[in-house]
């Protein structure tokens, strides 16, 4: 059976934040993911491919991996920079003045990468994406799993409620039959001492006479 064709990967460059940022990715789409970005760097003039030979062979020694710098540095990029040691602490640091850089050599010419090398590249591009794609996978799992335990406890939570709900409107219900038999015995009491009263107070009456 033929060889699956692996994706030619091209090396993207961007700034974010304390870092200048490069990845070897096979398009603009995949170096957004790996970088994080929310918007299309690209389309707004904050990425582009480089061709610099130095950050190539940094980015295609370990495929998928953002690399850093300190931003506005020239070093090399790693997978672990520091931040940039001109940051001022502070208004009350003192601004130091800016050193000329020295001219550029001209830019030497990219690093030919033979095919070995470019499918080898390609090859751990792909595996740092399925591992990417595992910690995602492992991440949604261990996010479903607490939904579920949340939901078992709030269920029982509400079935608890909804129990006891019951056992008091079941309370108050035979409460209320016994406060209206008490009411109905206290009105046939009332009546009957009506009653009575009437007849003994007519006695008293007729025994003045």
């Amino acid at each position: 059976m033929p060889k699956k064709l692996q994706r030619k990967l091209k090396t993207y460059q961007t700034s974010l934040g304390f870092y200048d940022q490069a990845v070897a990715a096979p398009s603009m789409k995949a170096a957004l993911e790996a970088w994080g970005a929310s918007s299309n760097l690209f389309h707004q003039g904050a990425a582009k491919e480089t061709d610099d030979p130095d950050i190539v062979a940094a980015t295609m020694a370990s495929p998928g991996v953002v690399l850093r710098r300190p931003v506005g540095s020239d070093g090399p990029f790693t997978e672990s920079a520091g931040l940039p040691t001109d940051l001022a602490d502070g208004e009350a640091r003192p601004k130091r003045k800016s050193k000329k850089r020295p001219a550029k050599t001209a830019k030497k010419p990219p690093r030919k990468t033979d095919d070995q090398q470019a499918r080898k590249a390609a090859a751990a591009f792909e595996k740092e994406e399925r591992r990417r794609e595992a910690e995602r996978r492992k991440d949604e799992a261990a996010r479903a799993k607490e939904r579920a335990r949340r939901d078992r406890a709030v269920a029982s939570a509400q079935a608890a409620l909804d129990k006891a709900r019951r056992a008091h409107e079941a309370r108050a219900e035979e409460i209320e039959t016994e406060r209206t038999a008490i009411d109905e015995r206290a009105e046939a009491e009332q009546a009957r001492w009506d009653k009575q009263r009437m007849k003994l107070e007519e006695a008293v009456r007729r025994a003045r006479e």
